[in-house]
């Protein structure tokens, strides 16, 4: 790209690409296509805004309607069931005075001697059966919906009132058995046969002073309207309608003003229908009796705000759409004017001559795009100087390189010559210690294309090397022997793992006695699949407590030896750790064995297939 032609602006709407202008000697040109007048920027921001508002209203308002009618609903059920928990608690208190009444009844004192008689074959007199009277009298007193009380013998014969009625003929022989199974517990029969206006209760008496005995029966007659529960609320508009249906599924009592089946309230779901109006039902069912309380209110009465809301919530979107229509206009315009001026601005941008715009707007986020323009300016400008400088630097590196090559390379000549001069003039010994010396450092300066991994016979030739030239200054004092069996001599092993262990060995046992001191060398076979390394001496050996800071500093602590630098023992336990870590887990160690005038072992393990540590 040349001065004249900078580049081309490629704006896309709508999956259509248009480009527009082409930069030619300072001037825009219109270069393919021409859009229409109306679709420009700011009509598309615009037009975008009012798409996303509009989708934002309506989903606004169809969530916020959903939501409101829930919750009106929700309101309407939690009254309703509020209303069936009081008439259920109004329902278990009277059905607990009517409990209380025959309880009391049952455990009279004079019933019971009554009863107790009669069981043991001593009939009551008719004095006897007419102070009956006075006692239900008094008992009934305390319950205005006791119409009156009965009481039968175990046979089934009434002596109170005195017209000697047979019990089975007065209820069914179920209830008479239901009330057996109870013991005394009050069991509702449901209507009385000659008043269908009131309800029959039966309870057994249990004679208190014959163990519980079996005594009789004690039947009351209520009243269906001491179970009235209407608990209309005219002041608050309330029109909840109160059924309480038996076990049978008979009306106990009920306000209902509609005609419905009470089974098929029992039967239905939470709503049922009566021609085109619905009802909410709420049934709550009495432990005490087996009644059902059923709750009905109009569907009417729980939506009835909902058409207020619907019509809020339109006008107030209508309103929303026509304000935002406004304010769009409006902010799509103070959008796309910067960005024109901005565009004005970046003009002047030359390739090789980037220069940082000045351009000063009054709108933040176009200040922003003006100040990463301009760091894109510095950002460009500070890499083109560090290409330069890594340029220079790479120029220096491969000069160093190249000194780097020829420093050993200079050594080893000099050796060489060495070797060759002390040859001529037949210093043979002499000779072959520097010919050592080089292969020694031949071996331990590696060269640009040597590998790291060796085999172990390799490493032995090298620790041997390393021996020759020791025992040129310790003489006789110093002996040593190398163990290799022939299948491990090509087992991979990375360079200088065993010369830093011999070392260690001259340096702190050979050196430290008087006496003739042998290092020992061997490799052998040990678990499946690992190889053992083991250096041995002689020396004089180390006590527990040196022994310890040895083991503390192979594990991270300070340096142990008070010999030399300390760190040859440290850099092969660290090395077996990385070579080997993920291969043979905590045994990748060194491991030091030492005891007072008997010298010190370490060996160490490796794997004999090191396939991936080498790839690695």
């Amino acid at each position: 790209m040349n001065e004249t032609s900078i580049g081309v602006l490629n704006l896309k709407s709508k999956g259509v690409g248009w480009w527009f202008f082409y930069m030619q000697k300072g001037e825009w040109t219109e270069l393919q296509g021409k859009p229409g007048r109306y679709n420009s920027l700011r009509n598309q921001i615009f037009v975008g805004f009012v798409m996303v508002m509009l989708i934002v209203l309506l989903l606004a308002g169809v969530t916020a309607y959903d939501r409101v009618a829930a919750l009106l609903k929700s309101n309407a059920e939690k009254h309703i069931h509020q209303t069936a928990v009081q008439a259920s608690g109004r329902l278990d208190a009277l059905i607990a005075q009517v409990n209380s009444l025959t309880a009391q009844v049952a455990d009279d004192s004079y019933v019971q001697r009554l009863l107790s008689d009669e069981k043991h074959g001593k009939p009551a007199t008719f004095n006897q059966r007419q102070a009956l009277l006075q006692i239900a009298g008094s008992y009934q007193s305390f319950i205005n919906g006791a119409q009156s009380m009965e009481i039968y013998t175990t046979g089934y014969n009434r002596i109170f009132p005195m017209d000697d009625r047979s019990l089975d003929l007065r209820v069914e022989r179920s209830w008479i058995t239901q009330a057996d199974e109870g013991k005394g517990r009050l069991v509702w029969a449901g209507s009385d046969p000659e008043d269908p206006g009131v309800l029959l209760a039966i309870r057994r008496i249990n004679l208190l002073e014959h163990s519980f005995e079996h005594g009789g029966y004690v039947v009351v007659r209520m009243q269906r309207s001491f179970f009235q529960l209407n608990d209309s609320n005219e002041a608050e508009g309330l029109q909840d309608s109160i059924l309480l249906l038996d076990g049978d599924g008979e009306v106990v009592t009920s306000n209902l003003q509609i005609n419905l089946d009470p089974k098929a309230i029992l039967d239905s779901g939470s709503v049922v229908q009566n021609g085109e109006e619905s009802y909410i039902v709420v049934r709550h069912r009495s432990e005490l009796t087996g009644w059902t309380l059923a709750v009905l209110t109009p569907l009417g009465e729980t939506t009835e705000g909902v058409s207020i809301l619907r019509t809020a919530l339109l006008v107030s979107g209508i309103i929303g759409v026509g304000l935002f229509l406004v304010m769009s206009f409006f902010l799509s315009t103070m959008i796309t004017r910067p960005l024109i001026r901005l565009m004005r601005a970046m003009r002047g941008a030359q390739p090789g001559a980037m220069r940082p715009n000045l351009m000063v707007s009054s709108t933040m986020e176009i200040n922003e795009l003006n100040d990463v323009y301009n760091q894109m300016v510095y950002r460009q400008n500070e890499l083109t100087r560090v290409v330069h400088e890594k340029e220079v630097m790479q120029s220096r590196a491969e000069l160093k390189a190249l000194q780097s090559q020829i420093n050993p390379h200079f050594l080893f000549n000099t050796l060489e010559a060495f070797y060759w001069s002390l040859e001529e003039k037949g210093e043979e010994e002499l000779a072959l210690r520097v010919i050592a010396m080089s292969r020694l450092f031949r071996y331990i300066i590696p060269g640009p294309h040597q590998d790291e991994w060796v085999t172990i016979a390799d490493e032995l030739e090298h620790a041997e090397r390393y021996l020759n030239i020791m025992q040129m200054r310790l003489g006789e004092r110093m002996q040593w022997e190398i163990r290799l069996s022939e299948e491990l001599r090509s087992v991979p092993i990375p360079k200088l793992l065993i010369q830093p262990l011999v070392e260690n060995a001259i340096l702190h046992g050979i050196e430290n006695t008087l006496k003739p001191g042998k290092v020992e060398i061997h490799v052998e076979p040990s678990s499946v699949g690992r190889v053992r390394v083991k250096v041995q001496d002689n020396g004089p050996g180390m006590d527990d407590e040196r022994l310890l800071s040895i083991v503390q500093a192979l594990d991270g602590g300070p340096a142990a030896s008070t010999k030399g630098t300390g760190v040859g023992l440290i850099n092969v336990h660290r090395r077996l750790k990385v070579y080997f870590g993920s291969q043979l887990g905590d045994a990748a160690k060194l491991v030091v064995e030492s005891e007072v005038g008997r010298g010190t072992i370490i060996c160490f393990e490796i794997p004999r297939e090191t396939g991936a540590a080498h790839d690695s």
